[in-house]
């Protein structure tokens, strides 16, 4: 079936054509969601969260915009709203980083390595730089996500990827009397 006709027989509440787009799209969905939750469990709660609002205002899909487009930005902002919501109720901690030796030129080194620095990220720098840098958005449509100016955006984003390049330096010999942590 393809997606217009998957999409017109969702609306009317056929479960056949709601599980077809819950398998077209669920690893999507879950992956936005993942880098903006930066923890597992966050994440499976606001992709559900995202699938329930996105098959609640399934009725008011016009098509304006592509299908994916529209239930990518329902995904974001479930994530950005559990956030919110988490941050209000539960004191938030950042656990120190897990240091480690590991072999840079290593891909699943370094990816593994790359998701613990964006864990330990403050939220606001990760939000912005899984927002811009991975997810594609503006500036401009980062700041109407995230209800801040372009440029708090653009600085914030400057900010992140200097931590991370920190925290991700290859390693080195220290200078004399040096010492150099490594993740």
């Amino acid at each position: 079936m393809n997606e217009t006709d998957c999409i017109r027989r969702a609306r009317q509440g056929d479960a056949e054509a709601i599980r077809d787009l819950y398998r077209r799209y669920a690893p999507r969905v879950h992956a936005v969601v993942r880098r903006l939750a930066g923890d597992d469990a966050l994440a499976e709660d606001w992709a559900q969260e995202a699938w329930v609002r996105a098959f609640r205002a399934l009725p008011k899909f016009r098509g304006d915009a592509r299908f994916s487009t529209w239930l990518h930005r329902i995904a974001v902002n479930s994530a950005l709203h559990g956030r919110r919501w988490r941050e209000r109720r539960v004191a938030h901690e950042v656990a120190l980083p897990v240091t480690e030796r590991s072999d840079r030129s290593d891909p699943v080194a370094l990816r593994i390595a790359l998701q613990r620095a964006l864990d330990v990220l403050p939220e606001g720098m990760r939000q912005i730089i899984v927002l811009h840098d991975v997810e594609g958005y503006t500036h401009e449509e980062i700041g109407d996500l995230l209800g801040i100016a372009a440029g708090t955006s653009k600085s914030q984003l400057f900010k992140a990827r200097a931590r991370l390049r920190e925290m991700l330096r290859p390693m080195r010999e220290p200078v004399r009397g040096e010492e150099v942590c490594h993740i």
